[in-house]
């Protein structure tokens, strides 16, 4: 085989140092762990149980596999015991630094051994500078078996470090599924008595608030809405929309950091209540929400459904409401365009202006005297209903909720 078309630096290393080198690397175990637990804090500790057992196994089985490798051009046979180890890491709450401070102190007290024997330090009564290489390898071959060994140790951290992301990953997705179990229970109806609800926020690592407001978004923008969201919040995707539950949204600055992490997002708000009533905050932040979508309600940005109950309140039952525009506003189907759109803008005005003439002239930029005229046709035309309070508040409401051929208000 061609140096080119070797891929594994332990190929490069005389058949004969595997033999060689047995005697002084299988002894190093013991030196390595001492040397492990005395360097790292993580790790001084006692050797019992399953972090004591994996880490005996893998400086077992790194050494005996090293040797075996030597002169080989073979890849490494099994890392499942350093992928394990990184899983154990993870599941201990520790980084990867202490295990990857593990793997240097290993190579460098196992090369350390090594070297001391190459130049023959250790041998009994020998002081090193004149005592023969009890490998019998050269400088090259030194040099190679050196490079061999640190490549080693890099694949079987690379696999600790495989095995710490893939243990991240899995308790990633558990917290996720946990959460979602949280959240999509407190958008039903009835909502959870307190031992259930304490129960699935324990699971979810949440802490039930003393008050809570359902925030609503669309399923594609919850994941970047939530990293701009503070931890406290419990959020997942329900029947396709994106539902946060956000602890006491009244508190000093809350609203401003809502409003931030939603950017130019559609999103509603729905009515701060206390855990009891969380179904309540759902239903209205996803009827305005829909609102919002549908053109109803301004379309950028954060909203709270509370600022909108009228809106709301009129396209609850879009049936209803039809009829009332319908039956309220059949005067006005009667006029030409110019006359309909006249009487709207009038009407409004005296509306707004609580019945106020001038202050209707004011808004409307005319005399009062052209107001009363104007309002004397609307009320021949109404029939008496303009002079009914109840029948003036259905007319307000009617051309507030809009109708075919009347510009619609939200």
């Amino acid at each position: 085989m061609t140096d080119a078309s070797r891929r594994h630096p332990w190929a490069d290393v005389p058949s004969a140092a595997g033999a060689r080198l047995r005697p002084v690397v299988l002894g190093a175990g013991d030196e390595i762990i001492a040397a492990v637990r005395a360097e790292v804090a993580e790790y001084a500790l006692s050797m019992d149980g399953e972090f004591g057992r994996r880490i005996r196994l893998g400086v077992s089985v790194a050494l005996d596999q090293f040797l075996d490798l030597l002169g080989t051009d073979d890849a490494l046979p099994d890392t499942t015991v350093y992928f394990e180890l990184g899983r154990v890491e993870h599941r201990h709450g520790r980084t990867m630094d202490a295990l990857q401070s593990a793997y240097r102190i290993g190579s460098r007290v196992l090369w350390r051994r090594i070297a001391s024997t190459s130049d023959g330090s250790h041998t009994a009564g020998g002081n090193g500078a004149d005592a023969p290489d009890d490998l019998g390898l050269g400088a090259d071959a030194i040099f190679r078996l050196a490079e061999a060994l640190f490549a080693y140790i890099e694949q079987l951290a690379a696999a600790s470090v495989s095995g710490y992301a893939y243990e991240q990953s899995l308790a990633a997705g558990s917290r996720q599924a946990r959460q979602h179990a949280l959240v999509e229970r407190l958008c039903r109806t009835p909502p959870p008595e307190q031992p259930e609800l304490d129960a699935l926020a324990r699971e979810a690592g949440w802490t039930p608030p003393k008050s809570v407001g359902a925030l609503v978004i669309a399923e594609e923008s919850l994941a970047v809405a939530c990293r701009r969201l503070p931890p406290e919040v419990a959020a997942s995707v329900v029947d396709g929309v994106g539902v946060v539950f956000v602890p006491d949204p009244d508190g000093p600055g809350r609203l401003d950091a809502l409003a931030d992490a939603v950017r130019s997002t559609p999103a509603v708000l729905g009515p701060t209540v206390t855990p009891d009533q969380i179904p309540r905050t759902v239903t209205r932040a996803r009827a305005a929400w829909a609102l919002q979508l549908d053109g109803h309600l301004p379309g950028d940005g954060l909203l709270r459904a509370d600022d909108h109950l009228l809106a709301l309140l009129l396209h609850a039952d879009v049936t209803l409401t039809a009829d009332l525009v319908a039956q309220r506003l059949e005067p006005l189907r009667r006029m030409t365009s110019a006359a309909r759109d006249r009487a709207v803008t009038t009407l409004t005005a005296w509306l707004d202006a609580h019945g106020d003439v001038a202050e209707a002239a004011t808004r409307l930029h005319v005399h009062p005297q052209t107001v009363r005229y104007r309002l004397a046709r609307l009320k021949e035309a109404f029939a008496g209903v303009l002079d009914d309070p109840v029948g003036r508040l259905e007319v307000a409401l009617a051309l507030r909720a809009g109708g075919p051929g009347l510009a619609a208000e939200g």
